[in-house]
């Protein structure tokens, strides 16, 4: 964000260079791995201009967009703000949150979403049907060319399922949009953590295709 104070959980504006340097000292000391420099970015309405600069700052080879707030002072998945979910109707945040990265899948800023269902991380779900929110969101990433990932760290949290849920991909893979595979690991033993289970639900609703990405621009695998 462009203030730093905006929460006590992302980098800072003036680390962000330190960021850059030691993902270069990487590759260069580990030229047989494929390492890329990339960024998570949070979406919010109204940050477009800050996050075009941002992603001109760096020769980025992709973008994660995320959605965690659906407000300016609610960020769903922080543990320490949990107690807001009490007041609210699931259903009501489910639409907000995917409002939101809807409008992230149609700023055709980001080449990946990230973790698309969220709002379940602590076990709230809606018991009304949420196919017309994911039907618009996976419409909005179709026409710009955006990828969603399957992200394992749904396994590691209170809802023990990967993002997104199985009815999200059946729908997904129906409208042809893309996926690429995220364990969002914030140590390094979840590297790569429960792929094969990703791969393997990608593989049961039909997916046989994954993007990757270098330059920002996306390469084609099959798995």
């Amino acid at each position: 964000m462009p203030q730093d104070d905006f929460d006590d959980w992302r980098m800072r504006t003036d680390q962000l260079d330190e960021y850059v340097e030691k993902v270069r000292k990487a590759q260069r000391d580990y030229p047989q791995l494929n390492i890329r420099l990339a960024l998570e970015v949070d979406y919010l309405p109204g940050y477009e201009d800050w996050i075009r600069e941002l992603s001109a700052r760096h020769p980025w080879d992709y973008l994660i967009g995320s959605v965690h707030y659906v407000s300016d002072s609610w960020d769903i998945d922080n543990p320490y703000k949990l107690s807001q979910w009490k007041d609210r109707d699931p259903l009501e945040v489910w639409t907000a949150y995917f409002e939101r990265l809807t409008m992230a899948a149609e700023s055709g800023l980001f080449e990946i979403i990230g973790h698309p269902d969220l709002p379940k991380k602590f076990g709230h779900r809606p018991s009304q049907d949420c196919t017309p929110l994911f039907k618009r969101f996976l419409l909005g990433a179709r026409k710009t060319g955006t990828a969603f990932e399957l992200n394992t760290a749904g396994l590691r949290k209170d809802c023990r399922e990967i993002y997104p849920s199985r009815s999200f991909l059946e729908i997904a893979v129906t409208e042809k949009v893309p996926i690429t595979f995220g364990a969002d690991a914030h140590k390094p033993e979840e590297v790569g953590a429960d792929f094969d289970m990703a791969i393997d639900l990608a593989r049961s609703v039909g997916y046989t295709h994954t993007l990757r990405f270098k330059g920002r621009t996306s390469q084609t695998m099959t798995f």
